[in-house]
C-alpha cells in the first residue's frame, strides 16, 4: 500500500490569525512573501510566478491566493507539530 502525506487541517484559528496579518495590507504582505517563498522554497515560487503569467486573470490576485495558501498550509503545519509535540 502506497503512503500518503496528508496536508495539515487548517483551522477556524490559524485562518484567522493568518488573515488578520494579510488584510492589514495586503500590498505589503504580497510583496513580503514574494521574498520569503523565493528563499524558503524557490521552486515554489517559480511556479506562482509562471501561474500568475499565465492566466488571463490578474497576476498579483492570482500570486495573493498562492502566498496565501502556502501561509495558511505553513502555519498549520506549525500549529499541528506543536499539538503532537505536547
Amino acid at each position: 500500500m502506497e503512503s500518503r502525506t496528508l496536508l495539515p487541517l487548517i483551522s477556524e484559528e490559524v485562518s484567522g490569525k493568518i488573515f488578520d496579518i494579510i488584510f492589514k495590507d495586503v500590498n505589503t504582505w504580497r510583496k513580503s512573501m514574494i521574498h520569503y517563498i523565493k528563499d524558503e522554497n524557490p521552486e515554489i515560487n517559480t511556479a506562482i510566478i509562471e501561474a500568475a503569467n499565465k492566466t488571463s486573470l490578474d497576476p498579483k490576485a492570482v500570486a495573493l491566493g498562492a502566498y496565501m495558501t502556502y501561509k495558511l498550509i505553513e502555519e498549520a503545519a506549525r500549529d499541528q507539530e506543536f499539538i503532537i509535540e505536547d
